[in-house]
């Protein structure tokens, strides 16, 4: 009989103890899915920028400018292209400024809503458009320009005029895929020459 129930009660505590390891596995498993862990961000290459150096930009076009001297500035070659449309490539980055000129014949309204209207076209993919203005009243230059933000092809817009002759629009491109985060710290360094050239902007 001693023996019968010795075995029983070992029997018991097997069970027991069985029991309680499943039941402790089974707390730990759903407690870590409540857990808040997120995977680690991905990472991005760092990014070395040159020194802020100008050179002006000067040619038969009826305007003049500062732009990065590191930058190319070339004539736009491509088939819708007109005179005094020009490309500001910036080597390394994959980054491209592409400017385009008007003469103003009484219908700078036209060009205005035009470059509004090519600039909210990427509202679909846009997280915002913020716009920053510019006025000049001496050099006669009024700017607006477009902070596009979001993953867009073209992150920053802008037009320039004095309202009466000329009118200049920019836009700036990166041939990657766009990707807001990869690319923010790129658009926030090349907004500021951006910045510049609307404000070193002459029209002769």
């Amino acid at each position: 009989m001693r023996l019968r129930l010795s075995f029983i009660f070992s029997r018991q505590s097997v069970v027991q103890y069985t029991f309680l390891l499943l039941l402790t596995v089974t707390i730990l498993a759903f407690g870590s899915c409540g857990s808040d862990y997120s995977p680690k961000p991905e990472g991005y290459f760092r990014i070395d920028f040159p020194e802020r150096d100008y050179t002006l930009y000067e040619n038969d076009c009826p305007f003049t400018f500062e732009y990065p001297s590191f930058a190319k500035v070339i004539p736009d070659s491509s088939v819708n292209a007109e005179p005094c449309w020009l490309n500001i490539d910036f080597p390394g980055y994959r980054g491209r400024l592409h400017l385009s000129y008007k003469e103003v014949d009484a219908n700078v309204n036209i060009f205005i809503e035009d470059a509004r209207k090519l600039a909210f076209k990427h509202t679909v993919k846009a997280d915002a458009i913020d716009e920053s203005m510019f006025f000049d009243h001496e050099e006669r230059v009024f700017a607006t320009l477009y902070d596009i933000s979001g993953n867009v092809a073209s992150s920053i817009q802008f037009y320039a005029t004095d309202s009466t002759g000329h009118f200049l629009r920019g836009a700036l491109y990166f041939h990657v895929q766009p990707n807001k985060d990869s690319l923010a710290p790129v658009i926030d360094y090349f907004r500021e020459d951006i910045v510049n050239l609307i404000e070193t902007l002459r029209w002769d």
